[in-house]
């Protein structure tokens, strides 16, 4: 006898979610700096959570999932330590590991020091994988399509943003207005993870699909939806029975009625 396991995409979209729209809503949208709190968050939920996420993906034997949440995990970690090791100004202010020498070198660069034109290639180089990856989504639901992408978009835009201040003599606040469309978009995407991972919380808990939210459910409970439907079906076998409740996780229930209507066809 198998042992239940738990779903962990939820915990690895909420880290990813609830980050993304706190760096974006600060830091885009408002045009703040990106402070202690984002970077917190980006250790911790936006970064170690999704690669928890990413490892019990992997006993699962999920590999898009194990790939998706352990890179965006690394992604965050790696975002933490270019905006904390790569500014000049945390150099100037002596913060760790500076702390000895930082203070007293006037607009002292830190070694790691992080170019426009390296922020360019890095967003890019995500914006592809993103990208790429949104096409191992396609038989999957909409709202995951949506995330990632979503997502892709926000990297080219943050790409497009640093080729502009690399490469162009606009500056940031020539670039206000389009750094807050960058944030809201940002915004949305975060939202469109935080909602399909609660989706999948909830039809779980529930037992079926609660205001059309995507996710899987548990098919000996089919939505009240989907019931009312199956009750117009006259003379459905028990073998119907059995293979709506076997593809209903996954399956949409067009999908099923098209697959196996042979099955449950009215009895003339």
């Amino acid at each position: 006898m198998s042992e239940k396991t738990a779903n962990p995409a939820p915990l690895g979209l909420l880290g990813f979610g609830m980050t993304t729209v706190l760096l974006n809503f600060v830091h885009n949208a408002r045009l703040g700096p990106v402070d202690g709190m984002i970077l917190g968050m980006g250790i911790f939920y936006g970064g170690l959570a999704q690669i928890i996420a990413g490892i019990l993906e992997y006993k699962k034997g999920n590999t898009f999932g194990t790939t998706a949440f352990t890179s965006y995990g690394l992604f965050w970690l790696s975002f933490v330590a270019l905006n904390w090791l790569g500014t000049a100004n945390v150099a100037t202010m002596g913060i760790w590991p500076f702390s000895s020498y930082g203070p007293a070198i006037p607009q002292y660069n830190t070694p790691w020091l992080v170019s426009q034109e390296a922020f360019m290639a890095y967003f890019f180089m995500w914006g592809l994988f993103t990208f790429i990856m949104f096409f191992g989504t396609l038989k999957t639901n909409r709202a995951l399509q949506f995330v990632f992408l979503s997502l892709a978009i926000l990297f080219f835009l943050l790409t497009a943003k640093s080729a502009l201040l690399a490469y162009t003599s606009f500056t940031a606040a020539d670039l206000e207005l389009f750094t807050r469309i960058i944030g809201v978009e940002g915004i949305l995407c975060g939202l469109s993870a935080f909602y399909l991972a609660l989706a999948e919380i909830l039809n779980e808990a529930h037992g079926k699909s609660l205001a059309n939210m995507p996710g899987k459910l548990n098919p000996s409970h089919p939505s009240l939806f989907t019931r009312r439907i199956l009750k117009r079906w006259n003379g459905m076998s028990k073998e119907g029975i059995e293979v709506y409740k076997e593809f209903a996780c996954t399956h949409s229930f067009l999908a099923i009625i098209l697959q196996n209507s042979h099955l449950w066809a009215p009895h003339h």
